[in-house]
């Protein structure tokens, strides 16, 4: 008896389990088409999803300050108490960090530690005098009764902009690592990995604070 003919083994097993490919079929491995996704790739989709659950937290914190900006208890309002020349400072420092940090990025691809080290050191000097300067607002809030238990409306003002300072202090800590394992270990693979994650984190809080200085402080302190 004659072998079956490769359209009739088709017909009764069109998946071709527990047979060969079909001709003219390619035969891949793993998972998918073309078998498992790089590492890059699947590090950088894992902590994509990260900074949208992230974005998707702050959303909710927007929405809510947008609710309670009015419910101040008879307190004073955003022109009362925010000064947009030291946030535009501010600004400022966060954004040029943003700019060192994809001069870090730069300098990873051309693997050259000396410059890698600089730009992440000026990255981090830059994230800490932000993080100085918000303290200090914070600081001379209190000072003047204007405390997050004031009203309702600094509770949300001091989640929304303190969660966010928060963020970049880890981001800071997050840079100093970087830093050490690039001067212990080089540009290893999984090293590069992790600083891909960093630089995307460190980018994602920069669009934040964007949000964050024009819709509380400048439209603030216009509307009153």
């Amino acid at each position: 008896m004659s072998a079956p003919s490769a359209a009739l083994r088709a017909a009764r097993d069109p998946y071709h389990l527990g047979h060969e490919p079909a001709a003219g079929v390619p035969e891949f491995s793993g998972h998918g088409g073309g078998g498992p996704a790089p590492k890059r790739i699947v590090v950088g989709y894992g902590f994509w999803v990260f900074i949208l659950s992230d974005v998707v937290m702050f959303s909710a914190f927007f929405a809510t300050y947008a609710v309670l900006l009015n419910a101040r208890a008879g307190g004073p309002g955003p022109r009362d108490l925010f000064d947009l020349h030291m946030t535009a400072i501010e600004t400022a420092c966060l954004l040029t960090s943003s700019f060192t940090c994809g001069l870090a990025s730069m300098a990873v691809s051309a693997r050259s530690l000396i410059w890698t080290e600089v730009a992440l050191l000026l990255t981090g000097v830059l994230g800490a005098a932000f993080i100085g300067i918000e303290i200090n607002e914070f600081v001379r809030l209190v000072a003047r009764g204007a405390g997050p238990t004031h009203s309702a409306f600094l509770s949300a003002f001091f989640t929304l902009v303190g969660c966010h300072g928060v963020h970049v202090s880890c981001g800071i800590l997050w840079l100093g690592t970087m830093m050490a394992q690039f001067a212990a270990k080089g540009f290893r693979q999984d090293i590069r990995h992790r600083y891909l994650c960093f630089s995307l984190f460190w980018h994602a809080l920069d669009i934040i604070w964007i949000g964050i200085f024009s819709g509380v402080y400048v439209i603030g302190v216009v509307t009153g």
